[in-house]
């Protein structure tokens, strides 16, 4: 996994909580005039009834030019959702992309094994 791919997860981690998350759905990087784009949606536990919230993120890494490394993160709840779902998104997505990619699914327990010790990503307070 790449350097960049690993701070987009630990960012996402940061922001809704490393425990809540249960999959994370990456899709591929877009480089584009010096400046590279991903996004993901993430599935968390945060639960009512067999609903979950459900989030979108992305981010901005400025590759070329004066702002040269800049990184910008959003990650925004979008709605609750049942996890189908969320798969149904997630592939509604890449038909209206046209891409022939498959996102990476990251399982809660894949992204903690990734980004290390969980007591070091707490859920946002309100």
């Amino acid at each position: 996994m790449i350097e960049t791919t690993e701070r987009f997860l630990r960012e996402i981690a940061d922001k809704v909580g490393i425990d809540a998350v249960e999959e994370i759905h990456l899709f591929p990087p877009i480089r584009q005039g010096g400046v590279e784009t991903g996004a993901a949606v993430i599935a968390t536990s945060a639960q009512v009834g067999e609903r979950h919230t459900v989030y979108s993120a992305s981010y901005r890494l400025q590759l070329k030019g004066p702002d040269r490394g800049k990184w910008e993160v959003d990650v925004t709840a979008e709605a609750d959702a049942p996890l189908l779902t969320v798969n149904d998104v997630v592939h509604g997505v890449m038909k209206r992309a046209g891409e022939q990619f498959e996102p990476e699914r990251i399982t809660g327990s894949e992204l903690r094994s990734i980004v290390g010790d969980p007591s070091l990503h707490q859920a946002p307070s309100n």
